[in-house]
């Protein structure tokens, strides 16, 4: 048999930097800020509600993560390269629309629609190719290595953007964003691969004849969508996620209230945290488990939620240390779910399957910044959005003792009917 050269280094490295791009999401916060200090200086340009500051972040996290579902499916199908390809098209057309034009609706369908469905379709095709060249026990850090680009992206973005925005405004900071990332995405595309077919990450690496994988452990989406694990893990998810991205979304607006200038500090910062969360927790989790791991990490964000209530506007080196944190935890979502997905429903699906999943990421990202940003137009407060997302948070912990992972069957429908009966009940 002919030797199969892993590529999974390369492969992890390209997915990196695919995100690395993507992550542009995670400065929003400085973007929103440009259009506030637009809306109350009265300038003609931004002639938007306060209340609907957030809604292109929050449409753009609910697009990202449903087209999750389509950007999987394709992958699955069509491979990585050309995925990401459309994922580079689609983020930098959504950033080039929204800066020839203020309204809200153009904003809502450039950085929410256009800019959403880019960055789910590039995010679907960076971490199947690269989980794929590597052995199950790494699985947790290679997922970790490649979403972490997505987390740290702001620690160049968000400086940056304060320079562009200031040199250049608001409008042409987006067209070279737009042009930068779509030529940057469609270039790392070309380096990422599947395996060849019948490649088997558990036999050792670079040499031998490679054999196939069990597909004992494999769920097709309908199989999923019928174990009682995947909506426990749906809504752990969607807490875990909601409440990192409410924070996400206003941490530059809380930190100009004490920082000033200097709030892409905390952005940064955050993005350091966030970039740290997704591989410290890729990795212990490879030893201690996904559901352990997970449950440690959203009790302590939980903490750090409900000790935010009790931080001052002056208090600047407190809330850098707090955002800090609280990036760490929430970046450790995007390495654990991705990891137990592969974990409980196997790899064949993975694209489609992960995508499914990922939607409560996108919900999540919807529901809880917008209800943030209502609250606080209603009370001039945070208070009220971090007591219930502590408590969304405690919750989430509890329930991760409760989730079993499904029993590893995959059905052959081509069995006689007298089967079919007991191999669907086995299912669940």
């Amino acid at each position: 048999m002919t030797k199969i050269i892993n590529k999974g280094r390369r492969v992890t490295m390209a997915g990196l930097g695919v995100n690395l791009a993507l992550g542009i999401l995670y400065t929003w916060s400085i973007f929103k800020l440009a259009v506030k200090e637009s809306i109350t200086r009265g300038d003609g340009r931004f002639e938007w509600s306060l209340s609907s500051l957030n809604d292109p972040y929050a449409v753009c996290c609910l697009v990202f993560a449903f087209s999750m579902i389509i950007a999987g499916r394709v992958q699955d199908k069509i491979g990585p390269r050309l995925t990401a390809m459309i994922g580079g098209v689609l983020t930098g057309l959504g950033l080039m629309l929204i800066s020839q034009s203020y309204a809200l609706w153009v904003w809502v369908l450039g950085f929410g629609v256009l800019t959403g469905a880019g960055l789910g379709f590039g995010y679907a095709s960076a971490t199947p190719p690269a989980i794929k060249w590597f052995p199950a026990a790494k699985t947790g850090l290679i997922a970790g290595l490649v979403v972490s680009g997505f987390g740290l992206a702001s620690v160049y973005i968000a400086p940056l953007s304060t320079y562009l925005i200031d040199l250049y405004g608001l409008s042409t900071s987006m067209m070279i964003f737009g042009v930068g990332f779509l030529v940057a995405v469609c270039a790392l595309a070309q380096m990422l691969i599947n395996p060849p077919k019948g490649y088997n990450p558990e036999d050792k690496l670079n040499g031998g004849a490679q054999g196939q994988t069990s597909k004992n452990s494999d769920y097709a989406p309908g199989e999923m969508l019928k174990t009682k694990s995947f909506y426990l893990l749906w809504f752990i998810y969607f807490v875990g996620a909601g409440a990192g991205l409410m924070i996400i979304g206003n941490v530059a607006g809380m930190a100009r209230q004490s920082l000033g200038e200097l709030a892409w500090i905390v952005v940064a910062l955050m993005a350091v945290g966030n970039a740290g969360g997704r591989i410290v927790a890729g990795i212990i989790s490879d030893k201690i488990g996904r559901t352990k791991t997970l449950a440690m990490m959203l009790s302590f964000q939980g903490i750090i939620m409900f000790g935010l209530l009790f931080l001052d506007k002056g208090q600047s080196l407190a809330l850098v240390g707090a955002a800090t944190i609280i990036g760490f935890n929430y970046g450790a979502n995007l390495s654990l779910f991705p990891s137990a997905c592969k974990d409980f429903y196997g790899l064949d699906n993975f694209g489609t399957n992960y995508g499914l999943l990922f939607t409560a990421w996108g919900v999540g990202g919807f529901a809880l910044p917008r209800l943030s940003q209502m609250i606080v137009a209603a009370t001039g407060s945070f208070h009220t959005a971090y007591l219930t997302a502590g408590v969304l948070l405690f919750l989430g912990a509890a329930l991760t003792w409760v989730v079993d992972r499904p029993e590893q069957v995959k059905v052959d429908w081509r069995v006689e009917p007298h089967h079919k009966a007991a191999l669907r009940q086995r299912l669940n």
